[in-house]
């Protein structure tokens, strides 16, 4: 037996037992300033940081209220637990938006033949659509196809009419409506022969308003009233304001090719026995009597600051507007008269005008 006998080990002290400069303890930032720190490196999006901002709030001002976060940036409770969660305290790149794709797509079921077969009928039959090509391709190949196979083949393939000439062809088509337009109206110099309606959109914030005018081609008597929507009902109450005001058979009627001008505006005039006429798309000099009108009443009035998003109090205001500008106001194209003055003097007609008023004070 061999005994071996170890000495202890050559282990050199340091010099000094204690360190002289200790190392400063890491002090951690604040986690709120870790969070738009790591933002700021991985580069989130503006979507992105604005959910940030949500935790950030939440954390902080929110006092970890998840209701009094959502009431302060405008999003429903649901909305901020979804992300809350996914956030999990501190997964900054987990706040960008995730694809929605589905786990299973469709997948191509159309074999090589049947895809061949499809292109060509639908190249010799290129204006066929596809219960018709199917059809076409049981009485050629005697066999059964289905709709979503011959669409899948045309949208891979791009197989569908010329677009330019298919463009133009639906402008035509659009063009074709039996519209009246407003140079083939013979115009005779009299009162209310032709009236001319507009219509004004008024940006105030997040906030749109609308204000409909109409103006005689004549006499330029005028009129207007805000809504706060631009529908063809809308208009339709302000064509039947209008015809009450007057107190007159309504002959012509001009507006653009706005949405308003149409289904229950339409319905309207045909009630009233008048005739609708339509500007030229594109030209606004057709209807310029109307647009000098809204420019007078956004220089004379609306822009000194007279907007308000109160559609009644508006109207109010308004109606003080239009008794200045049909009772006091000179214009030029009436030798400086008012329009009252050019129907009562020049014209010597009754004054047979109503107050510039709603035509019924309950639907103000």
């Amino acid at each position: 037996m061999q005994t071996i006998y170890l000495s202890p080990a050559n282990i050199t002290q340091p010099l000094f037992r204690y360190p002289l400069f200790k190392r400063k303890p890491i002090e951690l930032l604040d986690k709120t300033v870790r969070w738009r720190k790591q933002a700021d490196l991985v580069k989130l999006s503006f979507s992105a940081r604005l959910r940030l901002e949500w935790m950030i709030f939440y954390e902080t001002v929110g006092n970890h209220n998840a209701y009094t976060t959502a009431q302060h940036f405008s999003i429903t409770p649901k909305t901020f637990y979804k992300w809350h969660k996914r956030f999990d305290n501190g997964k900054v790149r987990l706040l960008e938006e995730q694809s929605r794709r589905p786990d299973k797509t469709r997948q191509w079921e159309v074999t090589l033949v049947e895809e061949s077969r499809i292109k060509q009928l639908r190249i010799d039959k290129i204006h066929y659509g596809k219960k018709k090509l199917k059809k076409l391709y049981f009485n050629t190949y005697n066999e059964v196809i289905s709709t979503w196979k011959i669409e899948r083949v045309i949208r891979k393939h791009n197989l569908y009419p010329n677009p330019i000439k298919q463009a133009k062809y639906r402008r035509k088509l659009k063009n074709q409506i039996n519209k009246k337009r407003i140079q083939n109206l013979d115009m005779h110099n009299q009162l209310f022969f032709l009236l001319h309606i507009d219509t004004i959109v008024i940006y105030w914030g997040s906030i749109k308003r609308y204000i409909l005018t109409a103006c005689d081609h004549t006499g330029k008597l005028g009129y207007a009233r805000m809504y706060k929507n631009k529908s063809s009902r809308s208009a339709q109450d302000f064509l039947y304001r209008l015809h009450y005001l007057i107190d007159t058979p309504l002959a012509h009627i001009q507006t653009d090719n706005g949405s308003e001008f149409s289904s229950e505006f339409e319905d309207a005039i045909t009630q009233l026995n008048a005739t609708h006429w339509f500007s030229r798309n594109h030209t606004p000099q057709d209807n310029a009597i109307i647009e000098r009108f809204n420019q007078t009443l956004q220089d004379e009035w609306l822009n000194d600051s007279n907007f308000t998003s109160d559609i009644r109090k508006f109207n109010q205001a308004l109606t003080v507007w239009l008794e200045e500008y049909n009772f006091i106001r000179p214009h030029q194209t009436l030798d400086y008269l008012t329009p009252i003055e050019y129907y009562l003097n020049t014209l010597q007609l009754n004054n047979n005008l109503l107050p510039m008023w709603s035509a019924a004070n309950s639907r103000i």
